[in-house]
């Protein structure tokens, strides 16, 4: 059976770029579903493929799993190659400590600046906001002094980790956040993937318009 990424807006859906954007560094192939977002028949729609009524899901022969870091370690298991997880071990568990606080923290930075791919709105950022950002370029300057190499990711070539802090990139754009030289350089090497090109076109192009501002949507639509 084919690997079927189900997603959501890719305007606004920022957990569904993190496991689509691992799968395209994946070389693997993939059927993707895309389900509009806040529509009546949305919850719906996306029950039909995830228990959760959220999205992303994915299906592969029988199996389903509907949280953005369990498919990315899914698909970093079904293609080892790619070396989707560092080699080395220590580089290893601190990816995985970045993604995770990714996956759980940044909430002011979440809700000031919600993802909005193809609009450019510069904006102040509040103290709590400020604080998340500032701990995001923290991370990042301290990943690519220490793990970096000669690559451009935060772990010298492409990692999960990468994909977990992808839709983070597209906030700064939107947003114009001024970010010191080494976040600022890594965020042109995130927007200058073939595959971060291929998103954001696709965005660029989707007709519906969402308030983001709706805690609801937030809420209801993605993990």
């Amino acid at each position: 059976m084919a690997l079927i990424l189900i997603i959501g807006n890719k305007n606004y859906s920022s957990w569904s770029l993190r496991p689509w954007l691992v799968l395209k560094q994946s070389g693997l192939e993939f059927e993707e579903v895309r389900i509009p977002l806040d529509l009546p028949d949305t919850t719906e729609q996306i029950s039909a493929y995830s228990p959760s009524g959220r999205v992303p899901a994915l299906q592969h022969d029988g199996l389903t799993l509907w949280e953005s870091l369990a498919i990315c370690e899914y698909i970093a298991e079904l293609a080892p190659d790619r070396h989707l997880w560092p080699a080395e071990a220590a580089a290893r568990a601190v990816a995985r400590a970045v993604s995770a606080e990714m996956h759980s923290g940044f909430s002011s930075l979440r809700s000031q600046m919600p993802v909005d791919c193809r609009a450019r709105r510069p904006q102040t950022a509040t103290p709590a906001v400020q604080r998340d950002i500032d701990r995001i370029c923290n991370l990042w300057q301290t990943c690519r002094q220490n793990f970096g190499g000669t690559g451009d990711f935060l772990f010298s070539s492409f990692s999960i980790a990468d994909a977990m802090y992808a839709p983070v990139a597209t906030r700064f754009v939107t947003y114009a956040v001024p970010l010191p030289p080494i976040a600022q350089a890594y965020v042109d090497a995130l927007w200058q993937l073939p595959a971060m090109q291929e998103w954001l076109a696709a965005a660029a192009a989707e007709t519906e318009v969402i308030d983001t501002d709706q805690d609801a949507f937030r809420d209801r639509n993605s993990d």
